[in-house]
């Protein structure tokens, strides 16, 4: 098969031959759905509190969404070949929106889990055809323009999430944070049909092996993780046990790429990928990426509203200067992608990254300054903004167009494996650290409001000490982006 990097795809301009008015169209939709990775983060206590339910329920309500996001991507990113990557989104479109009218409708936790299935559903429709229009339509020296403002946009709808979930939740309450999808998602179907062109497809033959393989070893994985500490590693019904979905995940997603070397025609992962070393390290980046802003999330929400005792809103407003500057710096980012080193820019963003969650873990106490918080989100805000861009334009500079969607969806596909896998691991690094730290409290004691004084101190601890998990998986991102290869048009220059 022909290397990547041998090709230089020639753009797939629309009818008026200038791509941005498509993108800008799509760009809208896809805030819309990674807006609903995060919002429902901050709605924890709410949900908890309406439905009477555990934690680990309500973490459902996230997991199942990302779970279902992650899982039809390999195939969704094909799909968009075969079909055009306009039809696939417009499809994915409708269903994204009437599954949050259903979300915002339901009257139980297992119908608002069910209904964030089908969401996710939706949401992989549309994903992989944002990336895929971008490579197919702007050439390589324009092209980091362009994903500087898909990452940008990536990177503040999950900032966003929380602080929007916040205002919707104190003044319409937590099915607004659904419903507001609803006008969003008409007028971006209107947009997309009116902008997007339709570009040449590709006849793909699909790969249902691979499909099987890969959605069941994928869902045996992230259910074990998810629901490891709830049945404490052990039994979960009947001869079913987590290590025994654990093993079966394993050896599944192991068959999988094993698979993919024998099909020759169309596989669903064409391993040729991989061989251009830039694809490779910036999906290990986005990766790690997606693991830590899905993680971090969720303790520090929960800290902001038990143990400084503040509303949704006031809880996202601490992380409001996060998305304050990456909107800020995604223009004068996005002009340093075509003419920095991607190993400088997302080297320092990754790093920035890890500090600013170290810093954070150290100022999660109950007497903290709320000015030392803000500061540090000043810097994770900053540092965030230098790692989506580069990423994503290093994994699709070399993409040819046949390979487009597959590539797209390989890349999302990998980011949206680290939100779950961020979701699930959170869940029981939390679990721990509070059991280690408030011996016999359940997993979130006292979600109404401050807690205690005699208890706030040592529940601090136990969160402080899970924001170090995503502050330590953000680093091996960083140790990944320093073996990123010059691109071709920097060493012409």
């Amino acid at each position: 098969m022909t290397h990547p990097r041998e090709h230089t795809p020639a753009p797939e301009h629309g009818p008026t031959g200038n791509p941005w008015p498509a993108l800008w169209a799509l760009v809208l939709g896809f805030f819309m759905i990674l807006v609903d990775s995060t919002i429902v983060s901050i709605a924890t206590p709410a949900l908890m509190t309406h439905f009477d339910a555990d934690i680990n329920s309500v973490l459902w309500v996230t997991s199942a969404y990302l779970l279902a996001y992650a899982v039809p991507l390999l195939i969704t990113g094909r799909l968009g070949d075969r079909f055009g990557p306009k039809r696939v989104y417009l499809a994915g479109l409708c269903v994204f929106t009437l599954a949050s009218l259903w979300c915002g409708l339901t009257d139980s936790i297992a119908g608002l889990v069910a209904a964030r299935v089908v969401q996710g559903v939706g949401a992989s429709m549309m994903t992989p055809q944002t990336m895929s229009v971008i490579t197919r339509t702007f050439p390589p020296h324009r092209r980091g323009s362009a994903m500087a403002l898909w990452g940008a946009t990536a990177g503040v709808a999950t900032l966003i999430g929380p602080l929007m979930g916040g205002v919707l939740i104190d003044t319409l309450g937590w099915q607004w944070i659904f419903f507001v999808n609803v006008p969003v998602g008409v007028l971006g179907f209107v947009l997309a049909w009116r902008l997007v062109p339709r570009l040449p497809t590709h006849a793909k033959a699909i790969d249902w092996i691979g499909v099987a393989l890969s959605a069941v070893g994928l869902f045996c994985g992230v259910f074990a993780i998810q629901e490891g500490e709830a049945f404490h590693w052990g039994t979960i019904w009947g001869p079913i046990s987590v290590p025994l979905l654990l093993a079966v995940g394993g050896i599944l997603l192991v068959t999988f790429l094993w698979w993919q070397t024998r099909v020759r025609i169309d596989p669903l992962v064409p391993l040729s990928l991989f061989r251009d070393r830039n694809f490779s390290i910036a999906n290990i980046g986005i990766t790690t990426v997606g693991f830590t802003v899905t993680a971090m999330i969720f303790p520090f929400t929960i800290y902001a509203q038990t143990v400084r005792g503040l509303s949704p809103t006031g809880a996202a407003l601490l992380l409001a200067p996060q998305a304050v500057m990456s909107i800020l710096l995604a223009r004068p980012a996005g002009l340093l992608i075509d003419r920095v080193h991607p190993r400088l820019l997302a080297g320092i963003g990754l790093l920035g990254m890890s500090i600013s969650l170290v810093l954070l873990s150290r100022l999660m106490a109950p007497g903290t300054p709320t000015l030392g918080i803000l500061a540090v989100a000043v810097l994770m805000g900053s540092s965030s903004s230098l790692v989506w861009g580069p990423l994503s334009t290093s994994a699709s500079r070399n993409l040819p167009p046949n390979l487009a969607g597959a590539g797209s969806g390989v890349y999302n596909t990998t980011r949206q494996i680290g939100s779950v896998l961020g979701s699930a691991a959170i869940a029981a690094f939390m679990h721990m650290r509070i059991a280690a730290h408030v011996p016999g409290a359940a997993a979130t004691p006292h979600m109404g409001g401050a807690m205690p004084p005699e208890i706030a101190e040592a529940f601090s601890k136990a969160l402080s000490e899970a924001i170090l998990l995503p502050a330590g998986v953000v680093l091996i991102g960083w140790v990944a982006a320093l073996f990123f290869e010059q691109p071709r048009h920097l060493r012409r220059s």
